[in-house]
């Protein structure tokens, strides 16, 4: 598996694997061009075993210091094998710093990231990790 950035040409994928999740990142389509995509994905071993496909998804909002996780989703089928975790680590490699915000039934998955979470009220919770704490 490999994690890398997205490209216009993936739009599809990240949208179908983040609509799967039933989240709402706003524009990919803006984020893509801007470099705020990464995908995670295999190859499927198609005739010449270039196929590649799209496992999962993060999409990042830039902020002052590091980015924001707007969505990080993994197809179904594929949750559990550190889809995941691979992609919040390549994101958190490449800005430093990360925030989120998430249902509470997710928390195993930040906390074992280390995230530090605090609750915001209705099930919600809010993480903050940095690399160095996090390396």
């Amino acid at each position: 598996m490999h994690v890398r950035t997205a490209r216009s040409e993936d739009a599809l994928a990240v949208r179908r694997i983040l609509d799967a999740a039933m989240l709402e990142p706003g524009d990919v389509e803006t984020r893509i061009g801007d470099g705020d995509v990464l995908v995670a994905g295999d190859r499927r071993g198609g005739p010449d075993g270039t196929d590649e496909r799209l496992l999962g998804a993060l999409v990042l909002e830039p902020r002052e210091r590091g980015a924001h996780v707007a969505a990080v989703g993994v197809r179904h089928r594929h949750r559990g094998r550190g889809i995941g975790r691979r992609l919040v680590e390549r994101a958190l490699e490449r800005e430093r710093r990360l925030t989120a915000r998430f249902d509470e039934r997710v928390d195993p998955f930040y906390e074992r990231l280390g995230f530090e979470i605090e609750p915001i009220g209705e099930g919600r919770r809010r993480g903050v990790v940095v690399a160095s704490r996090h390396e």
